[in-house]
């Protein structure tokens, strides 16, 4: 082995407090604290993030095409059947879903709101599993015709459930010798779904694809065309093959593009957390620096003696670097197995301190998600477990130098 049992022996000895010395001993315990807490709170920080991306990710791509063809020119795009048809032979995609989408005002007992509509055909709507496998209320088979699916929270905020009807206003109104009147439809609602993010869950009505071309005067033709492919985190192949089919008939746009400022703002947070949070273990280090200096000097008359009775510089330097490296190393594991086992309970813990607090900890109006989400990467796991080793072990390396380099003859020369 690489240390002794004679310095593995000492070591530990220094590292075990006793009154003369408690002082020291405390430092050297609040360093292992931080250490934890710092690797503990890098590894759950990193977590949420990831789960905030991938949950999101999930869902937006869930409900929103991979990539989506309009006309090249604006408008509506015509003859949208057949060009379906040839996107579906394009070696890749998945699916294709032809879709109309408009704004709308949405009337009920008086009370008025906006909302996003979008539709689609009842078989599409049916194989969408965010959709399908998340209907609260009411069945898939019922969406069709003259009725519609609603998220959960426009349910709540407009007091609405399976069977009540709501009513859509136009923007472009219909124009009468009395000047423009507003163009309304009442629709009966089918189903409530819940995908578990807000921004869908309170303003998306989704509609039959038919109804939708009448609601918003776009006989025989569409908005756009949603594409969905094997594997959206390659994506630029896909848009490139998907291009070439289109030209001079529509334009792409994929998901990255569409959401490119949000999940660069994601990405820009979690390296400045990553940052940020790192310093929590750099200021552990530096607490270790300090209490093996002051374990140096107070231990200065017994290094001395080791010494004379023939201890070489190399074990003195051990027995100091295994004494503070075995700080940074128990608590790298103990920030370790804290962090893995809160992000495993993330949800039921923030349910737990509402319940203690009555306050509202992860509002979904606010973040967007209905739960708080986290994903380990183990790779990020080991990066961050590798970075608190690494400035555990190099804040040893001085003052075991120092250690290493005491005159035994100062040392005692006042004794």
């Amino acid at each position: 082995m690489i240390f002794s049992a004679f310095e593995r022996m000492v070591a530990m000895r220094y590292l075990r407090a006793r009154r003369q010395e408690g002082f020291i001993s405390v430092i050297a315990g609040f360093s292992l604290l931080g250490i934890a807490l710092g690797v503990a709170t890098l590894i759950i920080v990193m977590a949420v993030m990831n789960g905030f991306r991938a949950e999101l990710l999930g869902r937006v791509l869930g409900l929103n095409g991979h990539l989506n063809v309009y006309a090249a020119r604006g408008g509506p795009l015509n003859g949208f059947d057949g060009l379906a048809e040839a996107l579906r032979r394009v070696p890749g995609v998945v699916g294709v879903t032809p879709t109309v989408e408009g704004q709308a005002l949405v009337s009920v007992r008086g009370t008025a709101s906006g909302a996003l509509v979008r539709g689609v055909r009842p078989e599409d709507f049916r194989q969408r599993p965010t959709l399908s496998t998340n209907i609260l209320r009411g069945s898939v088979e019922a969406f069709g015709e003259d009725r519609v699916a609603i998220g959960i929270r426009m349910a709540q905020r407009l007091g609405l459930s399976v069977g009540d009807q709501l009513t859509l206003i136009a923007p472009q109104g219909n124009v009468s010798a009395f000047g423009t009147v507003p163009r309304m439809r009442a629709y009966t609602i089918a189903a409530v779904f819940d995908v578990g993010m807000f921004e869908y869950d309170n303003s998306f009505v989704f509609m039959p694809l038919e109804q939708a071309q009448l609601f918003f005067r776009v006989p025989e033709a569409v908005t756009s065309l949603e594409v969905f492919v094997s594997d959206p985190t390659r994506i630029a192949a896909a848009r490139d093959r998907i291009a070439a089919e289109v030209a001079g008939v529509g334009r792409v746009v994929d998901w990255q593009q569409s959401n490119a400022s949000f999940f660069t703002a994601l990405q820009v947070e979690r390296n400045v957390m990553f940052l940020i949070l790192s310093l929590i273990i750099m200021v552990a280090a530096f607490n270790i620096i300090s209490s093996m200096i002051m374990l140096v000097k107070d231990k200065g008359r017994d290094i001395a003696i080791l010494r004379t009775m023939g201890a070489t510089r190399g074990m003195i330097m051990r027995v100091f670097f295994l004494a503070g490296s075995t700080v940074g190393v128990v608590g790298t594991l103990a920030g370790l197995v804290l962090g893995v086992l809160f992000c495993e309970n993330i949800e039921g813990i923030r349910q737990l301190i509402q319940g203690l607090t009555g306050t509202n900890l992860f509002n979904a109006e606010i973040y967007f998600l209905s739960q708080l989400p986290a994903k380990v990467d183990w790779g990020e796991v080991v990066q961050v477990v590798a970075m608190a080793l690494a400035l555990s072990v190099g804040a040893t390396l001085y003052p075991s130098w120092r250690a290493a380099r005491l005159d035994p003859v100062e040392a005692l020369r006042y004794e």
